[in-house]
């Protein structure tokens, strides 16, 4: 028999997530090499994969048969309860797809399996598989499936009643019985009852061995995965697992001999993968239809929207005293429209149009645009972005190339609150959930994660494990392949211990796989017609219902993709605008405001750019005090620059030094110049290379856009046959040989570093807009500011601080003054009520509406009389008074919450006697009465440090002070870092910071040792603290306090949130007394006497120390001379020489280093 003779039919790729270990490049590698005609793919309960693996085996030349391995339930699919001990309460089937109308019927069981069947797993039932079987043919699956599991369980005649039962649900020869052999006990004669069964039934019997992983070698690696499934180590005696290593990917010959009894069940594979003939249709358009008026087409409504919004376009431009001409963007409309009809994409627009009408209509804020669509006239005329392209010369081959048919794409920006509406909105128009819904995303097994996935499977201990991870280099998508190459120490590790050995050869296999699946942060999908017509559905934890393909498939079939992205700074700016109008009653158009504004360019060339879009990270302020932007060009172009590439390889540097004239700006042909001036000759943005490609090769801009793409695909194919056009080109144009040259390699160079022009563009504006807010408007726009991020502690922290560095007060809420959120009060930025904890929205509501009936509130008594005690009760009164929010009622806080009770009741009391009508008999004198302050007086008022302690645990932040307030200079002094700074240094970096222990966390190592995690909280944010054992046991104490603490240690960046890894911990008061370093003591020679000189070192011998002491001179023409100190002289830092030196010399005379 021929050894290509067998196909096998019951195989589970990566996608049985944590099930299988087999890819789909390495399967069709392997089936190619067995000569095997074609392969089935039969995951479990899904299809996630269904669409890749088509593509990938037919790009082999191997038939794609695709299936799914069903789980059905006993009886009702609705019926969510498990007899009989039956696992998962559902029987395993295999189904595959014959043909179109198989498939099509496998989508909508799979769909619902998950919509209506899943009981812990996604369940179809017969009833359902009935309805859908046409086009499908079954085989009885493995000893799970309801056939052997009852041969399994000695109930034969019940066996044969089951395979009756589907023989007749799936028609005439399409149901087959399925053996397999993986040499365990009972297989033998479980097969040999169902060859009994077939020839009872006259049902044909097929071979199959349910394969999870490639080699037989693969089954250690398989193990731990299943491991991983089932959150189990390896050393677990009752984990799940496979009794042999015979589950892999066996060649035709092996499956024969192993079937040699039976050949006919080896025959039927083959007549089984002749018989699915399925072709699965990619590249059509499924565009939903857009509702046009009568009398028109799309093409010609189109047409009339975007004529009409370029009109209003003009106003505009001419409303602003901007420069344009007509005839330009109509001739460059016209071409736009052209392309769009001919690729047939009208539809399209109108449909992006439509809602994005819709969300301006109900005042959602929408973005000025995002990615390439910003480079096109007719998304500027139907405000689908904001960006004008021809002002900044943006390209619209970039977005929709006529010389590649792929459809447009247009991801749109909403504001975080508005975008679930316009969702909505989308899904009710084009159908409803049947037609429209969200789209599912797969995560993977990285290097790190693996490493530690495997390590923890291995029961390795967390150092072991730890210690292997990082050393994997912290760089983008690294591979365990480039890893072990970069990094000797895997080799040297793998030679001294046999366990690390094992789990790097096991990481390595395991790694890529899909791991979990989620839903698309973005992505929906909008379909003509049922999606369950293209795609199978999944449902998951919680209740969300998205596609079982992902984006890249989805695409494939032709549907409509969108992205519907959230931007919480669209929320700041709208919420800013909304505060600037109450506050000021200024109706300012944000779309409207000068973009050569002075005070926006010194916020910027000053990088006060923390809260501004895109511009807030250490270093985009570093690069923005190097390049003082003055014009909105500069934004774009920082945009486009702050990014990895662009830094290492020298970029920023020339374009910094070449903007301000400290380089040369050097073209190498004069045609380069209009094209690179922008950018003061570097290459910096994708459309500069097409630009460069048109006006020297000659190319068409759509040309030059598949140059681009190569450029950026790197395939070196492609490369030569477009460097050879280009030359040609070139040639054409009488351009120097060798200079045409030099451009095509630098254009290659710069192009794996270009970005895109149009998306730059458009964030550029929201960060200038953002920039605007904050230099005119700063409170406005921080009260938006902190509203938005107010679930983020550590941003709420360091905008808090920002504003005190600004000069801006900021007020605790305050019951006469606040409403629900932040809002601006006499030059003051005043929290909200809404701000404090366990204070509901009904309570705030009542506050504000009894202040509305009094115009303020004079007391804490009569607070209590005015507001519903039902609503604002006790506990909220504390919060109130613990924030400061009574603060204005003129009592002090310890006084308030003493009499609260007493208030309250007579609060209670007065309400009581309204509602009966009784009045007291001096609410018949209009006088002011005066609540007996004196026993309210005797008491003691909360220290500073109660004080904030309070209004922290009330509010979640200090609003009128800080604990670190009282230690600026120890701050200055002693530490190098902050937990902002953190975040952004690199693995392993020694830092020394301070901040308050607001979380302790004991936990006890594998060994019984204790050791602690501690949030430690500065005046910028928080973050996490690792004290070992050893430094654990010495600082334990501390801990428990709310001193300030100052830590030395190791940055660990390992993981989602950076960390610090504690060497020593002591109070920031005891710094000085701890100090290691070196001292500076700063003398201005202008005027100094030795006297002084003198005064100097007996201060210096009188504080001995071991510190490296130096006199830093200052002489009157800015020289500087050092002089480091006899070793005697040398100091230890302390209040009194601190004292003394400054007394001497003056403030800021000594430093620490």
């Amino acid at each position: 028999m021929d050894p290509a003779n067998f196909v096998h039919l019951h195989l589970h790729t990566s996608y049985s997530l944590l099930d299988s270990s087999i890819r789909h490049s390495a399967l069709f590698k392997r089936a190619e090499e067995f000569g095997m005609p074609a392969v089935a793919m039969t995951d479990h309960g899904n299809m996630f994969g269904a669409v890749e693996f088509y593509n990938a085996a037919r790009k082999h030349g191997i038939k794609p048969i695709i299936g799914c391995e069903v789980y059905v339930a006993p009886e009702s699919r609705h019926e969510k309860t498990s007899k009989d001990n039956l696992r998962d309460a559902s029987y395993h089937l295999i189904l595959l797809s014959e043909n179109e109308k198989g498939y099509k019927n496998l989508l909508k069981l799979v769909t619902k399996g998950y919509l209506e069947g899943f009981y812990y797993k996604p369940r179809i039932d017969k009833e359902l598989l009935a309805e859908y079987s046409e086009g499908l043919i079954a085989l009885s699956s493995c000893v799970r499936g309801e056939v052997a599991h009852n041969v399994n369980r000695e109930n034969v005649p019940r066996a044969i009643k089951v395979a009756d039962q589907y023989a007749e649900i799936m028609g005439e020869g399409n149901f087959f019985l399925e053996l397999q052999n993986h040499q365990l006990e009972n297989q033998d004669r479980i097969n040999k009852e169902i060859i009994g069964i077939g020839k009872k039934l006259g049902l044909p019997v097929v071979a199959t061995n349910n394969c999870h992983y490639i080699d037989r070698e693969d089954f250690r690696a398989h193990e731990i995965l299943l491991c991983l499934q089932t959150g189990k180590t390896i050393s677990d005696p009752y984990r799940m697992q496979y009794p042999k290593d015979e589950f892999y990917f066996k060649s035709p010959k092996e499956m024969i001999a192993l079937f040699k009894e039976t050949p006919e069940a080896i025959e039927n594979t083959l007549k089984i993968a002749q018989r699915c003939e399925l072709e699965l249709e990619f590249g059509k358009l499924n565009l939903p239809e857009y509702p046009i008026p009568e009398s028109y087409t799309l093409e010609t409504y189109l047409d009339e929207r975007s004529r009409e919004g370029l009109k209003k376009r003009f106003k505009e431009l001419a409303g602003r005293k901007i420069k344009f001409d007509r005839e330009t963007y109509e001739k460059r409309l016209d071409r736009e429209l052209g392309i769009i009809n001919t690729m047939g994409y009208p539809g399209y627009f109108l449909i992006v149009w439509d809602f994005i009408q819709y969300a301006k209509k109900n005042g959602i804020p929408v973005g000025p645009g995002r990615g390439s669509a910003a480079g096109s006239v007719v998304a500027y005329a139907l405000e689908i972005t904001d960006i004008d392209p021809l002002q900044y010369d943006l390209l619209f081959e970039r977005f929709l190339n006529p010389e590649r048919v792929s459809m447009p794409d247009i991801d749109i920006d909403f504001c975080m609150d508005g975008r679930d509406e316009v969702i909505k909105y989308v899904t009710e128009k084009y159908g409803g959930n049947r037609n429209v819904t969200q789209i599912i995303t797969f995560g993977s097994m990285n290097a790190k994660g693996v490493i530690r996935d495997v390590g923890r499977v291995l029961d390795m201990t967390y150092g072991e494990v730890d210690k292997l991870a990082k050393l994997v280099p912290n760089k983008l998508n690294i591979t365990l392949k480039d890893a072990f190459k970069e990094e000797p120490q895997f080799e040297k590790l793998r030679k001294e211990n046999p366990k690390v050995a094992e789990l790097l050869d096991i990481a390595k296999n395991l790694e890529g796989l899909q791991r979990h699946c989620s839903t698309h942060a973005a992505g929906v999908v909008i379909s003509s017609k049922a999606l369950t017509e293209f795609c199978p559905l999944y449902k998951g934890s919680n209740d969300e219902v998205v596609t079982q393909y992902a984006m890249g498939s989805v695409e494939k079939l032709g549907l409509l993709k969108m992205d519907f992205l959230g931007l919480r700074t669209l929320t700041v700016v709208d919420k800013a605008l909304k505060m600037i109008q109450q506050s000021k009653n200024i109706e300012l158009d944000i779309s409207a405001i000068p973009m050569n504004d002075p005070a926006t360019f010194k916020l910027l060339c000053d990088a006060k750019t923390l809260g501004v879009f895109q511009l807030e990270s250490s270093g985009m302020r570093d690069l923005l005090k190097k390049l003082k932007p003055d014009g909105f060009e500069d934004i774009i172009a920082l945009l486009a620059m702050y990014r990895p590439g662009p830094l290492e390889s020298g970029m920023v540097d020339d374009y910094v030094k070449r903007k301000h004239g400290t380089m040369e700006e050097k073209y190498d042909l004069p045609q380069l110049e209009s094209i690179l001036k922008e950018t003061h000759g570097v290459i910096l943005y994708q459309e500069q290379v097409m630009k460069i490609a048109s006006v020297l090769g000659g190319f068409s801009m759509g040309d030059a856009d598949l140059l681009r793409r190569a450029m950026g695909k790197k395939n070196q194919e492609e490369m030569a046959a477009q460097r050879e056009k280009f030359m040609e080109g070139s040639r054409e144009n009488k351009i120097n040989e060798k200079k045409s040259e030099k451009i095509f390699n630098l254009m290659e160079k710069f192009a794996g570093y270009g970005f895109n022009k149009s998306h730059s563009t458009a964030y550029a504006q929201i960060s200038y807009q953002t920039a605007f807010l904050k230099a005119h408007y700063p409170l406005e726009f921080f009260g938006a500011l902190i509203t938005s991020d107010m679930d983020n502690t550590d941003k709420v922290i360091r905008y808090i601080h920002d504003c005190r560095e600004m000069k801006i007060t900021v007020q605790p809420p305050d019951v006469n003054l606040s409403h629900r959120d932040f809002s601006v009060s006499e030059n003051k930025l005043v929290f909200g009520l809404g701000a404090i904890k366990n204070v509901g929205s009904k309570a705030i509501d009542n506050i504000i509406e009894a202040r509305q009936g009094l115009g303020r509130f004079a007391s804490m008594e009569q607070l209590c009389e005015n507001v519903d005690m039902q609503l604002v009760n006790k506990r909220v009164f504390e919060g109130l008074i613990k924030s400061g929010a009574c603060d204005s009622l003129g009592q002090s806080r310890a006084g308030m919450m003493k009499e609260l009770q007493a208030c309250m009741e007579r609060g209670q009391g007065k309400q009581r006697d309204e509602e009966l009508g009784q009045f007291s008999m001096f609410d018949s004198f209009e006088v002011d009465m005066e609540v007996d302050k004196k026993s309210v007086g005797n008491v003691e008022e909360w220290s500073d440090a109660d004080r904030l302690r309070l209004e922290k645990e009330s509010i979640g932040f200090y609003i009128t002070g800080h604990p670190l307030d009282g230690f600026t200079r120890e701050l200055s002094w002693f530490t190098d870092a902050t937990s902002a700074s953190i975040a952004e240094a690199g693995n392993g970096k020694t830092v020394s910071l301070a901040g308050i222990p607001i979380k302790h966390l004991p936990k006890t190592t594998r060994r019984g040792d204790k050791m602690g995690i501690i949030t430690l909280e500065d005046l910028q944010g928080s973050v996490e603290v690792i004290l070992w054992p050893e430094i654990y046991s010495q600082a334990q104490s501390l801990l428990l306090g709310e001193e300030p603490l100052l830590v030395k240690g190791e940055v660990d960046s390992e993981g989602s949130l950076p960390k610090v890894i504690a060497k020593e911990v002591f109070p920031l008061a005891q710094a000085k007394q701890h100090f290691h370093g070196r001292v500076l003591i700063h003398f201005r020679t202008l005027g100094l006497e030795r006297e002084t000189l003198v005064a100097v070192k007996g201060i210096l011998a009188s504080h001995k120390g071991n510190n490296d002491t130096r006199l830093h001179f200052i002489f009157p023409d800015d020289k500087e001379r050092v002089v480091t100190v006899a070793e005697e002289l040398r100091i230890q830092p302390s209040d009194e020489v601190i004292q003394q030196i400054q007394a001497l010399l003056g403030e800021d005379a000594i430093l620490f280093e």
